[in-house]
């Protein structure tokens, strides 16, 4: 894993994060947001995030994980 310490964010700023990285807003169950990806060579890649405003870091890693992407490319797209 690598040494890149992960933030403190909210449900919001993920979302816009995963927007840059291509996710598109699919639908809105309470209080998750589901987010899809299509055109990848695995298929649609489907990512559920909380809107809370602190995700805590298990939830956070498991989210980068979803969708496919390493956690440079993630803090990229979070700044």
């Amino acid at each position: 894993m690598s040494n890149n310490k992960l933030p403190s964010v909210s449900g919001h700023k993920i979302c816009k994060a995963l927007n840059k990285a291509g996710f598109e807003q699919s639908r809105t169950k309470g209080s998750h947001i589901i987010l899809k990806k299509k055109g990848n060579p695995e298929g649609t890649i489907t990512v559920v995030v909380p809107l809370h405003k602190i995700i805590r870091k298990g939830l956070l890693i498991n989210i980068i994980k979803q969708s496919g992407l390493s956690r440079e490319e993630f803090l990229k797209y979070l700044s």
